[in-house]
């Protein structure tokens, strides 16, 4: 088999690039951030300036630098992109209509999606970091009709806001996922037409388990979307017997 070196690239093999926010905490297993949550390996480039507080506020001047970053993981090589926010929905059209290959930005891509699969008239339960910001702009960008989705937050609790949206650096994750499966149960408790949730934040994915068993409902994150979307750009080839 004769190979050829592409221009730009310095090494191979990575096939998902993963834009990460300016942002000061421990990403532990599971979290977009930790390259052992997946099987695979993936590509990190830190979009620097970019903070959660730009997203938060909608501040589209952080395009600029977005796109840098964006097109540099094209360049190294990657076959797809994606960040480490759901408010990164801000940039999904520009960013994707940038790129050559596939841009998914924000785990609330797969909203749409959810909707479709668990039919008319009911609900997609979304569990977001700051559900108070997460308005009209963010789902317009994901085409997503936010008449077909309940939001709920975790700014108010004790003990994620500290390090999910503070960025205080430490947190215990049992604390944390006690306070991810309460808001999930209430919600689904207060909206009996929710039939699946999405988790919008990067950070929440360890804890999806923990809502699936206390809910009984699918549950959808950023490394279902991320595992999604690698499924599609790396094929495997089926062995087996008839």
């Amino acid at each position: 088999m004769l190979y050829k070196a592409q221009p730009g690239k310095m090494n191979y093999g990575e096939a998902i690039g993963i834009l990460l926010l300016d942002f000061f905490a421990p990403f532990i297993p599971g979290d977009v951030g930790n390259a052992s949550t997946y099987k695979y390996p993936v590509r990190y480039k830190l979009v620097e300036g970019l903070t959660f507080d730009r997203l938060l506020n909608k501040d589209k001047t952080a395009l600029e630098i977005l796109l840098k970053a964006a097109k540099e993981l094209q360049t190294e090589g990657v076959r797809a992109i994606t960040a480490d926010c759901g408010f990164f929905a801000l940039f999904q059209k520009e960013v994707s209509e940038a790129l050559d290959i596939p841009v998914f930005l924000s785990s609330l891509l797969q909203a749409p999606f959810i909707s479709t699969i668990i039919g008319k008239g009911k609900k997609v339960g979304i569990i977001s970091a700051v559900a108070s910001s997460l308005d009209k702009t963010f789902f317009d960008a994901v085409n997503m009709d936010p008449a077909n989705v309940i939001v709920k937050g975790l700014e108010n609790t004790e003990h994620f806001s500290k390090y999910g949206v503070e960025e205080t650096g430490v947190f215990d994750s049992d604390l944390v996922e006690a306070e991810v499966v309460e808001i999930a149960t209430n919600m689904v408790k207060e909206n009996p037409d929710i039939k699946a949730i999405l988790l919008e934040c990067s950070m929440l994915p360890p804890y999806g388990k923990a809502v699936q068993e206390a809910t009984g409902l699918p549950v959808f994150d950023f490394i279902t979307m991320i595992d999604h979307v690698y499924s599609a750009v790396v094929k495997k080839k089926y062995e087996g017997f008839m």
